[in-house]
C-alpha cells in the first residue's frame, strides 16, 4: 500500500446517538486481557499484516468497539472496501471518541488514529475516501476492535446504538 499524506480535519459531529453517559476507560486489568497482537498493535503501535486480520472482510450489521475500553468508534454503515486489507471506514460512529494525531514514523507524514478513552492505537486516517461519503478513509486495525453484532447491542449494554440500524435493508 502507498502512503498517503493526510493533513485533513475531522468530520462533522454525528448527532445521530446523542449524549450516551457510559464510562470507559483504560484499565490495567483490560490490558492484560490483551492477545500479544492486541497489544502489539493497541499499546505499541503497531500494525497488523492486510488481508490476514479479523475483520478486513466482515461484512455483518453491528458495531466496533475499542477493545480495550469498549468505547464505541465505527458502525458496519460506515465501512467499505477499501482494497487496503484493513477495515475502512468513513467516519466514526462518535467523533468524540476518536482522536487524530500527527504521525512522522517510518518517513511519512500522516493522522493517526487513537480512541480517546482507551488510548488505543487503532490506526490512520488518509482523505482518499469515497468522496459521496465525506473523502475519508478511516485504516483501522482488526486488532484493536471488537465487534458486537446487531442482535447482540441490547445484551453487551450498547442498546441505545440498536436505532442506526433500524433501516430497511441492513443485515442483522
Amino acid at each position: 500500500m502507498s502512503a498517503t499524506v493526510c493533513n485533513q480535519l475531522s468530520p462533522p459531529e454525528s448527532n445521530v446517538i446523542g449524549s450516551i453517559m457510559s464510562n470507559y476507560q483504560k484499565d490495567s486489568e483490560a490490558v492484560s486481557r490483551l492477545s500479544p497482537e492486541q497489544h502489539r498493535v493497541t499499546q505499541l503501535n503497531g500494525t497488523e499484516r492486510p488481508f490476514e486480520n479479523e475483520y478486513w472482510d466482515n461484512k455483518d450489521a453491528g458495531l466496533y468497539v475499542d477493545v480495550v475500553s469498549g468505547e464505541p468508534l465505527f458502525t458496519s454503515m460506515d465501512k467499505f472496501d477499501s482494497g487496503c486489507g484493513w477495515p475502512s471506514f468513513t467516519k466514526p460512529v462518535k467523533s468524540e471518541n476518536v482522536l487524530e494525531k500527527r504521525d512522522t514514523s517510518h518517513g511519512m507524514i500522516r493522522t493517526e488514529v487513537r480512541s480517546t478513552h482507551g488510548d488505543s492505537h487503532l490506526g490512520h486516517v488518509f482523505p482518499d475516501g469515497p468522496r459521496e461519503a465525506g473523502g475519508l478513509r478511516y485504516c483501522i486495525n482488526s486488532a484493536s476492535l471488537r465487534f458486537i453484532p446487531v442482535n447482540r447491542l441490547e445484551a453487551e449494554g450498547y442498546g441505545s446504538y440498536s436505532k442506526l440500524f433500524q433501516t430497511e435493508g441492513v443485515k442483522r
